[in-house]
């Protein structure tokens, strides 16, 4: 039995196939990833971001007096810094207060796992949310 000559030039191709679908595997893995970890970011900033408004519509709080605003919403923003962890510190609040409701808008870019070659901002690296929370009322 006499079996067939392979060709020369078939050295080395299985190899070069292998690493090339690991890199493919792995690329989607780390898009993955990083897709998991910005939804997770994502969820702890407004489920945060609604904690930190509820604070501050609290009937706890006298919302015809601005001082006492600005105190409440600055004792709010050091708990969510506290809640976001490491993310906490570059975050930017925005607040503002209508008469029956405190509006916050939590900004924060999320921590990428992209190599830096790829360049630019990744559509879903900035997140950016707004919270509506009804002002307390005793009756």
């Amino acid at each position: 039995m006499t079996t067939a000559p392979r060709g020369r030039g078939d050295a080395g191709h299985s190899m070069l196939t292998a690493s090339l679908g690991l890199l493919i595997f792995l690329s989607f893995l780390l898009f993955a990833v990083q897709l998991l970890l910005n939804l997770f970011e994502t969820s702890t900033v407004t489920v945060t971001a609604q904690e930190g408004a509820r604070l501050v519509a609290s009937s706890r709080v006298d919302h015809s007096d601005p001082t006492e605003m600005i105190t409440a919403e600055r004792h709010a923003e050091d708990k969510m810094r506290a809640l976001l962890g490491p993310q906490g510190a570059t975050a930017r609040f925005d607040w503002s207060s209508t008469g029956d409701q405190v509006v916050l808008r939590v900004q924060l870019d999320t921590p990428r796992f992209t190599a830096p070659a790829f360049g630019g901002r990744l559509p879903y690296n900035h997140i950016d949310r707004t919270v509506r929370v009804r002002v307390e009322d005793l009756r």
